[in-house]
């Protein structure tokens, strides 16, 4: 197993700059995720990593290796892309076995190594289909199979489930994580979904145009995010952000007329603001129906509701901006009512508007090795 490091890693195709100058380092053994919106770069720095694209800048080590100029077949990966890319001309068992053999192993090692791969993934009774055969489910198993016989130092994932029903996703969701967690092989997983990046890796890394904006445990990143793009990106729906008034002194926070009291900490916390303005951030699942304690109300008018069975989720405004409540149960809401929510005092965060980052209480901080520089 290894550690893989990007040290000052930059891409530039041309005149444009696709990964800014980057630092990330993935533990031996760690299961990190990649993840951003369409264009962020995260598929160009794992292409990076397998050697499909050169590095403009930087360096990135595999283990005790500088792999920047070995070509991929060199730097001890296995990559499971998106589109399968299973050879259908060949059956399952020669799909999984075709690598091991261009590199020239012993047919035993090769069937033995065949043998644990469909064991450990169940596909034993398919070995002799071929692609056209499978379901999809089945087919990205042996896309998978095929990077688990090689044995690598780094398992590579590029969106490896965007191609299922939804169903099956969650599914092969539990799989990959069990499996990882069984061959305990250094993985760096790319993906565009926020739930497969808080569910699966036990650390997220957050990048938006090229740059990295906050790396650590899934719930640290969704408890205390470093600024205003992962408060959004992650939580379905995504966070609250609010345009709020420093009173005088700090002592409250004025958000379209309601007035939010503020405790010492959290004074000292929107006092730090470049202005005298914060964003107001609050989870749409720790919001309330109607007025509750240790909480502030709020008047507002209801656009859309979702439900969803257990829970609904219903949209308005609040000062211009959106204003979404996860609420438990099915809460039978009409379209145009006026209704009161209630926004915890102990559950906000602050943003600086100009910043965009989290402004810290005492004692909370972000550091370094979480956010962006």
């Amino acid at each position: 197993m290894a550690q893989v490091r990007f040290d000052r890693v930059e891409k530039r195709f041309g005149a444009t700059t696709v990964i800014r100058p980057l630092d990330l380092q993935v533990e031996d053994r760690e299961f990190m995720v990649l993840v951003g919106p369409s264009g962020c770069g995260k598929s160009t720095l794992l292409r990076l990593l397998a050697g499909l694209e050169e590095v403009s800048a930087g360096t990135i080590t595999i283990g005790d290796r500088v792999v920047n100029h070995l070509p991929p077949k060199e730097r001890d990966i296995a990559m499971v892309f998106q589109s399968y890319a299973l050879y259908p001309h060949m059956t399952v068992r020669e799909n999984l076995a075709f690598g091991l053999k261009v590199r020239g192993m012993p047919r035993e090692d090769v069937a033995q190594r065949v043998s644990e791969a469909a064991r450990l993934l169940e596909i034993e009774g398919v070995l002799d289909r071929r692609p056209r055969e499978l379901s999809g489910g089945q087919r990205q198993r042996v896309a998978v199979g095929r990077a688990i016989v090689r044995h690598p130092q780094v398992f590579l994932f590029d969106e490896p489930l965007s191609n299922l029903d939804a169903k099956l996703r969650v599914s092969m969701r539990a799989e990959l994580t069990r499996l990882q967690r069984r061959l305990a092989t250094t993985t760096v997983y790319v993906t565009h979904d926020q739930v497969e990046a808080m569910t699966m890796g036990q650390r997220v890394a957050v990048l938006k145009g090229g740059e990295l904006q906050q790396v650590g445990p899934p719930m640290e990143l969704y408890q205390r995010p470093a600024n205003t793009f992962v408060a959004s990106f992650l939580g379905t729906p995504p966070m609250n952000l609010l345009p709020g008034r420093i009173g005088e002194g700090g002592q409250t926070l004025h958000i379209d007329g309601v007035t939010l009291p503020l405790g010492a900490e959290q004074r000292r916390a929107v006092l730090a603001a470049s202005s005298g303005e914060v964003l107001v951030g609050v989870r749409p699942e720790q919001m309330r129906l109607g007025q509750v304690p240790g909480a502030v109300p709020v008047r507002v008018e209801v656009e859309v509701t979702e439900a969803l069975g257990s829970e609904a989720v219903v949209h308005s405004r609040l000062a211009g901006a959106p204003l979404a409540a996860r609420l438990p149960g099915a809460p039978s809401l009409a379209l145009g009512e006026v209704v009161i929510f209630s926004l915890p005092l102990d559950q906000l965060h602050f943003f600086d508007p100009v910043t965009t980052r989290r402004l810290p209480l005492p004692g909370e901080g972000v550091t370094r090795s979480q956010a962006a520089p």
